[in-house]
């Protein structure tokens, strides 16, 4: 799929939100640039968070409340090794978060997930969805 701007963009995560359920681990993946944070910005949006949405590189992890559970926000770039977000808590955070947002996220760490590559083409952006281990299919996007 192709996002050819970022109204494009913005009905993409719009669908995305809406077609994830409840505790969905998704991995952004990209280069830098790619727009990670602008589409975890629009699935917030989506989601009914009223406020900015920023990029948690140096503070590793942020939570935007919603009606149906907190989105979790983690940048994982800095990590040398990745797993240590499970020492951090990350498996806490599963069973009540209506989403967690890896930027950054490596499939192999996290096998259960479902893996949105951006690649930038120019001022385009095209996206591929990956499915994971046991993460859920999203048909139709």
């Amino acid at each position: 799929m192709v996002l050819a701007n970022v109204e494009a963009t913005r009905r993409f995560a719009s669908k995305l939100a809406q077609a994830l359920p409840e505790g969905t681990l998704v991995l952004l993946t990209g280069p830098l640039g790619a727009g990670k944070t602008t589409l975890v910005k629009f699935i917030a949006e989506a989601l009914g968070f009223k406020g900015e949405v920023t990029s948690p590189t140096y503070t590793l992890i942020h939570e935007y409340p919603t009606e149906r559970g907190p989105i979790v926000h983690i940048d994982a770039y800095r990590l040398a090794n990745q797993e240590e977000l499970f020492n951090l808590g990350l498996e806490d955070y599963l069973p009540e978060a209506r989403l967690v947002l890896i930027e950054w996220g490596k499939p192999e760490v996290f096998p259960d997930s479902l893996e949105v590559r951006l690649t930038p083409q120019g001022d385009i952006r095209s996206v591929e969805l990956l499915t994971h281990g046991k993460a859920p299919a999203i048909p139709g996007l």
